[in-house]
């Protein structure tokens, strides 16, 4: 029998040109094997096609943030029942950690609106998706000044809640910002008649401010002329007369405006305001 020609190996040869034999990786026909070199690997590739890796969505990864730090004597217990039972859908830790934040809010707004802020952020990051919280966020991002962030989050409260007892802060954010056009749009929307006593009149204060900040100081007055000026026991009356006269000084009617500080001295006991000193002038 005649013997079959050997390779380096030692191995019987096919006998065939190597340029005929199938490529390492086997026919770069069969089926499943990548035709372009751009739709994968190269074509002689035994691995095939393999899709490039997906690079991870950042826009999904919740970043750090910083978190204030919260004294000890803080436990949360010290909200509202109300607001506790809000936090309820949260697991047991997560929701004291955000009661704990929410309380140094409360603690921190008026001795230190920035810190009440932080507080307020970091109460956010841990229950974004509850009103009360987003809420909190956008009052306490008020009162420090940082009115683009009140407004983006006194927004996702209302979109959650549909409670619209925000809208004059939102109204007055847009003031801030320098949009006293889009402060009365808010003041002259469908949802202001859904507002209670006190938050109608200080939708009027706002509104009443942003006329001012288009130089309509005339315009300005008659948005707080209203039956309410004769109230003389709610809260919110000497807000409403120190606004009033505050609108006629500025309008140049002088004498109307001194005796609008008169009346509102004459009903602010707890002395809010320079009601009686600016009378006095």
């Amino acid at each position: 029998m005649e013997e079959r020609p050997r390779n380096n190996s030692g191995r019987p040869s096919s006998g065939r040109p190597s340029s005929d034999r199938p490529a390492r990786g086997g026919r770069t026909e069969r089926p499943g094997a990548p035709r372009k070199v751009s739709e994968g690997r190269e074509v002689s590739d035994p691995r095939g096609f393999r899709a490039p890796p997906q690079e991870r969505d950042q826009s999904r990864i919740r970043p750090r943030i910083f978190e204030p730090d919260i004294p000890e004597d803080v436990t949360g217990e010290e909200l509202e029942k109300s607001v506790r039972a809000e936090l309820l859908s949260l697991s047991a830790e997560n929701a004291k950690v955000v009661a704990r934040h929410m309380v140094c809010v409360n603690l921190y707004m008026d001795a230190d609106p920035e810190l009440a802020h932080k507080h307020a952020v970091a109460a956010a990051h841990h229950a974004g998706r509850l009103a009360v919280v987003r809420e909190t966020a956008g009052y306490a991002a008020y009162r420090a000044g940082h009115y683009e962030i009140a407004l983006k989050e006194l927004r996702a409260a209302n979109r959650i809640s549909g409670d619209v007892s925000m809208w004059p802060v939102m109204a007055d954010c847009e003031r801030g910002l320098g949009n006293p056009l889009k402060a009365l749009s808010l003041a002259g929307s469908p949802e202001v008649k859904r507002l209670d006593k006190a938050e109608e009149i200080e939708m009027r204060i706002v509104a009443s401010g942003a006329r001012r900040d288009l130089g309509e100081v005339d315009a300005a007055v008659v948005t707080l002329q209203c039956k309410e000026l004769k109230n003389e026991s709610d809260e919110w009356a000497v807000r409403l007369r120190y606004a009033y006269a505050d609108a006629l000084e500025a309008a140049g009617r002088l004498a109307e405006a001194s005796e609008w500080f008169s009346k509102c001295a004459a009903i602010d006991h707890e002395e809010s305001t320079d009601a009686q000193e600016r009378a006095a002038k």
